[in-house]
């Protein structure tokens, strides 16, 4: 038996989870509706003000499903929504799930032309999207989407309260754009679909095997990849994570700036309508100060974001002013957290809140935690969580398993692991392979486990640079150059070797800190290169050295090294 097969993580376990997760039998509509009809005068939505409940987000969403319904809308279709952290984004989430329809979420940041594939990849037959996005964008490309036969704008300024949407709107602060008729489909304001439908709708059956979620991934390695997430995945995830995280409905209170167009996001938002978990949407993750008022008015028990969000809160005056003794713990993931920046964090919101996670949109996406209330190694992504089994495997072939201490492959095997990926069978075939007679999902994920079975990611396989034949993880650079106060944000990327083929020069680019704004580059070139002289091997050392304004960023936040490259 293999060191992972004995989970030694198992140790580390909070005393009240179990190895194994119970997840009902049910689809996600049927979690919705438990929660929304036995707490219906509760909160569900807080929005810029507005308080949305249960049992209203419940009448909502049957007016949209029986909508669907009555534009032809069964089963296996697939709704794409397009929008931001708005109410509808999730009355619309909700009411397609109801009638049974798979639900494709399209970032709002995506051109024309990248909204057409996915529209058109996904066979997306409704959409709901912004108006002004419909009049701009949607617009250049609707002769080229056949298969969406439906259309409903929405605006950002619906749920606003009076006096905001209507300064919003004479300042011109809200993005606003004109319906108008398009050649072969039918389009109509979200709102006049919930003003006039009836809240009543028959039933769907859902199989829990059925197509919950079609969710992108980001495309970094070449066309965006349709990951198939059925009812039951994303109801074990939910499970996993909200037990794991002692989400008990009672009193809980979350805040979180993931886009919901994001996996990540999503299963926050969905995981909290599933627990009767009141959350505030927050439409501007730029806008911290808007952050700070809703942490200050709605007092949440959970943070969750990206770490490039709270080193942004923690930049505006007004976070470190915050009372965050309600607050239970601040989940981080999607990137990596410097040990240095948790420890600052933590010394404003209080120590051991921090709680760095791991997963993908093909696990659902969460694979591994660290413990809620137990041992936390900082800088690790904790242990796996409930009825999830990982192994770290060699780079090269991915059938063999590496010792303790070193780094290989993270592969994964759970209820939570993805279907496939849609029309794409080589591309499932080589992310669900088959090891020691089981089916195993390979991240992709270079990682490394300690004796105790906590997890240590160290680059991505794509990312992880070879120098003079040895690998250089590129995490671990700049793990150690955030130590250099002069030091915001940094990167550390491959450059082809001409020289030498099939090897990398390194590359760091940095984003200085506001103290270092004035100091000469040249001075802080050789300030990087003598610490890094005295940190790391010689092969690791950049040899190349650039200052940019601002380090580039995916939607979600994480760096964008496809950009960097």
């Amino acid at each position: 038996m293999s060191i992972y097969d004995e989970k030694p993580w198992l140790n580390f376990y909070d005393n009240d989870i179990t190895p194994d997760v119970v997840a009902p039998d049910a689809s996600y509509s049927d979690l919705f509706l438990e929660t929304s009809e036995k707490f219906p005068a509760n909160p569900a939505i807080h929005f810029m003000g507005v308080t949305l409940s249960y049992g209203g987000l419940n009448d909502l969403s049957a007016r949209f499903a029986a909508y669907l319904k009555s534009c032809g809308c069964k089963p296996g279709d697939t709704v794409g929504i397009n929008l931001p952290n708005i109410p509808q984004y999730l009355i619309a989430l909700v009411g397609a799930l109801r009638c049974g329809c798979a639900v494709t979420g399209i970032s709002p940041l995506l051109t024309a032309s990248e909204m057409a594939y996915q529209i058109n990849d996904a066979n997306t037959r409704f959409l709901v999207t912004l108006d002004a996005i419909f009049e701009h964008r949607l617009r250049e490309v609707a002769g080229e989407v056949p298969c969406l036969k439906h259309v409903a704008g929405a605006n950002i300024g619906d749920y606003l309260p009076l006096v905001k949407r209507t300064l919003g709107k004479l300042l011109k602060k809200i993005p606003s754009g004109k319906l108008m008729p398009l050649p072969g489909m039918d389009v109509i304001p979200f709102k006049k679909i919930l003003a006039t439908s009836s809240p009543d709708i028959s039933p769907v059956s859902i199989d829990p095997e059925d197509t919950c979620l079609l969710q992108y991934t980001g495309g970094t390695t070449g066309l965006p990849k349709g990951t198939i997430l059925t009812h039951r995945n994303i109801v074990v995830n939910i499970q996993q994570v909200t037990g794991w995280m002692e989400m008990t409905a009672v009193g809980e209170v979350m805040c979180s700036a993931f886009p919901l167009f994001h996996l990540a996001g999503l299963m926050v938002g969905m995981s909290s309508l599933a627990k009767n978990i009141p959350q505030c949407l927050i439409p501007d993750p730029r806008n911290t100060r808007h952050i700070c008022g809703e942490i200050e008015k709605y007092r949440p028990t959970l943070l969750t974001n990206v770490p490039s969000l709270y080193q942004m809160l923690m930049e505006d005056p007004k976070f470190k002013t915050l009372d965050f003794s309600n607050c239970k713990y601040c989940i981080s993931g999607a990137a990596p957290f410097a040990v240095e920046s948790i420890d600052a964090f933590e010394s404003i919101v209080g120590k051991g809140k921090v709680l760095e996670v791991y997963g993908m949109t093909e696990t659902s996406p969460i694979l591994t935690a660290n413990p809620a209330k137990g041992i936390k190694k900082i800088g690790s992504v904790g242990i796996p969580v409930q009825s999830t089994r990982i192994k770290l495997v060699d780079i090269e072939t991915g059938t063999q398993e590496m010792p303790v201490g070193e780094e290989g492959e993270l592969i994964a095997n759970g209820p939570q692991v993805m279907k496939g990926y849609l029309n794409k069978p080589e591309e499932t075939a080589n992310a669900l392979r088959d090891f020691q007679g089981e089916k195993w999902l390979y991240t992709g994920d270079v990682a490394k486990m300690d004796a105790d079975g906590f997890f240590s990611i160290a680059d991505r396989v794509k990312d992880m640079l070879i120098v003079g034949g040895y690998k250089v993880f590129s995490r671990e650079v700049e793990e150690k150059l955030y130590q250099l106060p002069d030091v915001e944000f940094c990167a550390v990327v491959g450059v082809p070797n001409a020289e030498r083929p099939g090897n990398d020069i390194v590359k760091l680019v940095v984003q200085r800190s506001a103290s270092a704004a004035d100091k000469d580059p040249a001075f802080l070139k050789e300030e990087i290169t003598v610490f890094c002289k005295k940190k790391m091997a010689p092969y690791k050392i950049p040899k190349i050295i650039e200052f940019i304004d601002a380090i580039p960023l995916t939607p979600v936040g994480k760096v964008d090294k496809k950009a960097l490259r």
